[in-house]
């Protein structure tokens, strides 16, 4: 009888927890844990598309906020140098075998960014 409690207990205990998602995760893109999130940015969980190849990594996901272009490119621009990645075009950056990219939906203030990183 104790365990069916101490199962029963358990079970309501995980049940509540606080789940943790994608879009919460504070710091990072999501489906990284090394290419940095701009503040004012939240992922969209919804978007995100995850491959592990023998050649390297896929990842596609979106963001979205309150914040304007000018601001996502100078993020970057001041973020990415120091982590090892070097500029490859207005809106790419390549980094020891991997190429990250960025294009913008939406308007300022209302702005989508969508990331594709992948394999060179």
């Amino acid at each position: 009888m104790h365990r069916r409690a101490a199962l029963a207990l358990l079970i309501a205990v995980a049940l509540k927890w606080p789940q943790a998602r994608a879009e919460d995760a504070p710091g990072f893109l999501a489906g990284t844990e090394d290419v940095p999130l701009m503040p004012g940015l939240r992922n969209d969980a919804s978007t995100l598309v995850v491959f592990d190849k023998p050649q390297g990594r896929i990842v596609e996901v979106e963001a979205k906020g309150k914040v304007t272009r000018a601001a996502v490119e100078k993020f970057y621009a001041e973020s990415l140098p120091p982590l090892g990645w070097s500029a490859d075009g207005a809106h790419g950056w390549i980094r020891e075998g991997e190429s990250l990219r960025f294009a913008f939906k939406g308007r300022d203030g209302n702005l989508r960014v969508a990331f594709s990183l992948a394999p060179r």
